[in-house]
């Protein structure tokens, strides 16, 4: 079948998924599956449910909340009834929920637990327009989802009928759903995506990776983010069984019981794993530790095509000796990995490659819904590290006079909700997105990312500075968990620098360097002259003027929750400087009016 709205997927799942679950959780230890006939029947009755309780097409609903099967019954059940999901994170402050809510005009919120309701309730009793706050948890007191499947229920012979005749009217461009940029500064921006968007991009992903009814995934990055969603979509439309992992904490071992095929994630989900797997390798003694880094560097030698033999020959004792111990670390089964959201350092997609567990780099935005290049593990010649690899079929993409990435496709956003400002800001005359991405075509195809435009800056002399490119750099180091670059106006660059606390901890261990917090380590000259050693070594692969002259380590570690890190791990560039302003002061010898975007 033809499946041009999203609830279409629900037809075709019947004909595709069988007695294979389509969704599963784990509830008190055990893994609960969902078959595509439950899937069903639980969109159904939160079509009939919302309807009953007076909703009508067009209308928004948000869901605050992990993932997991219900996150789908409510997405589904919105879907065919032409009414609006506006998913939002769990990690973001009161004051963006507030924002988010009221501006989407959202009529019902659904939360996952206790301590989200306890948040949200009352920001929910001060916008009118909400008619209740429900909570996918069995908390006593609170009002359960369960509540609005049952008079799905109980008004299910009219509401039927109701939906029947709303189903037809929904067109593939009409809005399904609004998601609220996670932003890096200011309040978030609500991008407008319809059915034809999503699905443009399923299509055009699901030529690309061979899999199919039978392969098993496991969800963990929000799906309250555009790739994971959009991801879902495709794993629903080729049949793709769908494990939520318990939490972040749970995925090693979710990936060993399970076992599963594929799944999705950020870069900095890979660096810690490969980082874990690292320091096991240090802990080894003798000529097993001798034949782990033989491995390793073997591995940062991989080549996207011709290896040569003597190479191959190499890589057949790597992977039996050491690299198949990797694998079942990730359940045995992994036949790829998808990296998207930031970049991924070309070193780590060479080792896991070379370790046999590929890992395919790809590019979008939630406003291209939002795959626009991926590397293909369809076609060897469609893999270049360091690339986010070549558009993708049904998107065209051309590089502007000053480098800025801009699209057209299918999967372009309606634009900005109640922001015909921004919209046009955002879409030119011509119909072309501005990605606000620089970049540029390597080898004639492959899509190279070189930084953000609004967070490129100019020195004192004139000379720009990428300063996502030598963050990155930065972070290859086991020494640092996150780093900004600085240095806008001034005579030469400089870096603030978070540390891996858990590696600094074990390094100090190991020179009997003593410390009470984190605060004490990072002012230790031992501790500072190592940092120093690092910026040393990082300082030689760069240009003159990109060389870091200056850097401060930071006790504080960097997260969504504190602040320093957007909910997708993006530096929110502002708050950092705002929280450091007193070193930047220190460092460049005066006060600085920073005019950050």
């Amino acid at each position: 079948m033809k499946v041009t709205c999203l609830f279409d997927l629900l037809e075709q799942g019947m004909d595709i998924y069988g007695n294979n679950p389509v969704l599963s959780c784990k509830q008190n230890g055990k893994w609960i599956g969902y078959t595509i006939s439950e899937y069903i029947d639980f969109a159904n009755s939160m079509s009939f449910g919302f309807l009953a309780m007076g909703l009508s097409k067009g209308d928004k609903v948000a869901t605050i909340s992990n993932n997991r099967p219900e996150w789908n019954f409510v997405d589904m059940g919105l879907s065919q009834a032409g009414m609006v999901h506006v998913p939002i994170y769990p990690t973001i402050s009161n004051e963006e929920y507030a924002h988010i809510l009221a501006h989407s005009e959202s009529k019902i919120v659904f939360v996952s637990d206790k301590q989200l309701y306890n948040s949200i309730k009352p920001i929910a009793e001060k916008i009118p327009a909400i008619i209740g706050v429900y909570i996918f948890n069995d908390v006593e007191g609170i009002p359960n989802w369960m509540e609005v499947v049952s008079k799905g229920k109980e008004n299910a012979e009219g509401m039927a009928s109701k939906l029947s005749e709303i189903k037809p009217t929904v067109q593939p461009d009409d809005l399904v759903s609004i998601i609220y940029t996670s932003g890096t500064t200011g309040l978030s921006k609500g991008v407008m995506l319809s059915h034809r968007n999503f699905l443009s991009n399923v299509e055009a992903s699901s030529q690309l990776f061979p899999l199919g009814p039978g392969d098993v995934s496991l969800s963990f990055l929000p799906l309250s983010h555009v790739y994971e969603r959009m991801v879902s979509y495709y794993y629903q439309f080729k049949g793709i069984s769908i494990y939520y992992a318990e939490n972040m904490g749970t995925i090693a071992d979710n990936l060993r019981e399970l076992s599963p095929t594929v799944f999705v994630a950020v870069p900095r989900v890979i660096e810690k794993t490969y980082d874990k797997i690292i320091a096991k390798g240090k802990d080894l003694t003798g000529i097993k530790k001798q034949l782990f880094f033989w491995a390793v560097n073997l591995g940062y030698r991989y080549k996207e095509q011709g290896n040569g033999f003597f190479y191959n020959l190499q890589l057949k004792v790597a992977r039996k000796l050491i690299f198949s111990k990797w694998k079942a670390a990730l359940g045995g089964k992994v036949k790829f990995i998808i990296s998207g959201g930031a970049a991924l350092q070309p070193r780590l997609a060479r080792v896991f490659f070379a370790a046999g567990i590929p890992i395919y780099e790809g590019y979008g935005l939630t406003e291209t819904s939002p795959v626009i290049a991926a590397n293909q593990p369809i076609d060897p010649d469609c893999i270049m590290f360091g690339s986010v690899g070549p558009v993708i079929k049904n998107i065209e993409v051309k590089i502007d006079d000053d480098g800025e990435i801009l699209m057209k496709g299918p999967s372009q956003m309606l634009g900005y909700y109640k922001s015909p400002e921004q919209t046009a800001e955002a879409i030119d005359a011509e119909g072309w997105f501005h990605t606000g991405d620089i970049g540029k075509f390597e080898k004639g195809k492959f899509l190279v990312i070189t930084d953000r435009k609004k967070e490129m800056f100019k020195l004192s002399n004139g000379k720009y500075i990428a300063p996502q490119v030598i963050e990155n750099r930065i972070k290859e180091s086991f020494f640092v968990e996150q780093a900004m670059v600085v240095g806008e106006n001034e005579k030469f660059v400089s870096a603030i620098i978070s540390p891996n606390f858990s590696f600094l901890h074990d390094w100090c261990s190991r020179y009997k360097i003593h410390f009470d917090n984190n605060m004490e380590v990072v002012r230790i000259p031992e501790v500072i002259a190592r940092f120093q050693k690092e910026i040393n070594a990082l300082n030689k692969q760069l240009g003159s003027h990109e060389q870091i002259k200056r850097f401060r380590l930071v006790a504080d570690q960097w997260t969504p929750q504190s602040g320093e890190l957007s909910p997708t791990l993006k530096l929110r560039r502002r708050v950092i400087y705002d929280r450091y302003e007193p070193i930047l002061e220190e460092i460049y010898g005066h006060a600085k009016n920073l005019d950050t975007k």
